[in-house]
């Protein structure tokens, strides 16, 4: 079997996946007793954005690259990460700016994306995973992008959302995405490199769910493949 049937094969495996979610999760969320209906179509949606996200990457690295799939490894493991040395000096309180310096060691905050994808033991991939995404929550993204910088070193992030309320033409998916004006300026102000993906057309409304039957959008294969070679480009110097 040629390797592009093999890839056709797996992104028209995830298509299927993703129209089965769409046309059942509704009525799974009206007759779930023990959860809310939001909670369940929520935790639906963003289980399979991961899962599909996972499953784009291991298409990258074994299909595209043609790289031994042991290689990489895809997990949630919590990255900690310390002060900063300038942090007491900011401290006005003498007794706080005193505990801060004798417990220093110990403040220690832990975090971690999505998606984290390592080669050979080292993070190469940190993605972070969204059914939609407006300005606000990019905010969030652009602060956990920079921990990540100082964590581990790595100077590009991953953001791939299903709907975009970002602004500007993230939805419109051309070729060339020039991104929003408010995006733009968020960026500006973080030293890292954030690549967007989104996978369906048209603005996100939440007036129109797309979980329900006359607002449901069609995944196109030819977004699932610019993402598996964003992918593949991110991953190609651990070859």
């Amino acid at each position: 079997i040629k390797v592009m049937d093999i890839i056709e094969q797996k992104l028209d495996e995830i298509i299927a996946e993703y129209n089965y979610l769409m046309t059942g999760i509704e009525q799974e969320a009206l007759t779930a007793s023990d959860r809310y209906y939001g909670g369940v179509i929520r935790a639906g949606k963003g289980k399979f954005l991961e899962k599909m996200t996972e499953k784009l990457v291991e298409i990258a690295w074994t299909d595209v690259l043609k790289q031994n799939p042991e290689r990489m490894k895809i997990n949630k493991k919590k990255m900690p990460i310390g002060i900063t040395e300038g942090y007491p000096s900011r401290i006005s309180d003498e007794e706080i700016k005193k505990y801060v310096e004798k417990h220093r060691s110990e403040l220690v905050y832990k975090f971690g994306t999505d998606v984290q994808v390592f080669i050979d033991g080292k993070l190469v991939l940190p993605i972070e995973c969204k059914t939609f995404c407006e300005n606000a929550m990019l905010k969030r993204i652009l602060v956990d992008a920079t921990l990540m910088k100082e964590a581990v070193g790595k100077n590009v992030y991953y953001l791939i959302q299903l709907e975009s309320q970002l602004g500007g033409d993230y939805s419109q998916l051309n070729d060339i995405t020039y991104g929003s004006p408010a995006t733009h300026a968020l960026m500006s102000h973080f030293d890292v490199e954030l690549k967007i993906i989104t996978l369906l057309k048209g603005e996100r409304n939440v007036d129109r769910p797309i979980h329900k039957p006359e607002f449901f959008k069609k995944l196109e294969k030819s977004q699932l493949k610019k993402a598996v070679y964003i992918f593949a480009d991110g991953l190609r110097e651990y070859i």
